[in-house]
């Protein structure tokens, strides 16, 4: 019934379209969605994330999840982050998918909504020490469309790795243009 609500809400009322999907076989991965320019972006995520009716992820500081936030931000696939002893976010969260058999980080590697002109590295390296593939996701809101890539297993060369997956972004436009990251 949730997944009928989704549908309509997101093609029918809001007009957009859904191009390729996350392919469930991938239980694990990194989900990098650009641009990110506006918090309008959340609640399109998690229409998209409901009409796939599969569970996708994100990780906060683990004080965020005391009674009552707790119950509410696991339910809607919050893992609490741990940076204890000295970690860092790369390694705690690669920490994460360790704890779970099925973990699908997605996450803004523009790290803001503001116009950035290079993404933070943060999420290559979180795939590669947790040794996922990078899932790419355009939000184009110039086209309306949500266009999801081919997973990208990394080879643990930056510079080549993201000349498979900066291509996926090129001409996307968020819902403040201005502010969009340009490929």
């Amino acid at each position: 019934m949730k997944q009928r609500l989704y549908r309509f809400i997101f093609f029918r009322i809001l007009g957009w379209k859904l191009i390729g999907e996350v392919d469930t076989n991938v239980k694990k991965c990194v989900i990098i969605v650009i641009p990110h320019t506006s918090n309008l972006d959340f609640f399109i995520g998690l229409l998209v994330r409901g009409i796939w009716n599969i569970k996708i992820n994100f990780v906060a500081k683990k004080e965020l999840f005391v009674f009552p936030f707790g119950y509410y931000f696991r339910s809607v696939g919050g893992a609490p982050l741990d940076r204890s002893g000295g970690k860092n976010n790369v390694d705690a969260t690669a920490e994460v998918f360790e704890k779970h058999e099925t973990f699908r980080l997605a996450l803004a590697p523009e790290g803001t909504r503001k116009k950035v002109s290079e993404l933070r590295t943060g999420f290559y390296y979180i795939a590669l020490k947790a040794n996922v593939p990078i899932i790419p996701v355009a939000l184009n809101y110039y086209k309306k469309e949500v266009n999801t890539g081919k997973p990208v297993y990394l080879s643990g060369n930056y510079e080549e790795d993201m000349k498979k997956i900066l291509p996926h972004f090129k001409g996307v436009l968020g819902k403040i243009p201005e502010r969009s990251f340009v490929v």
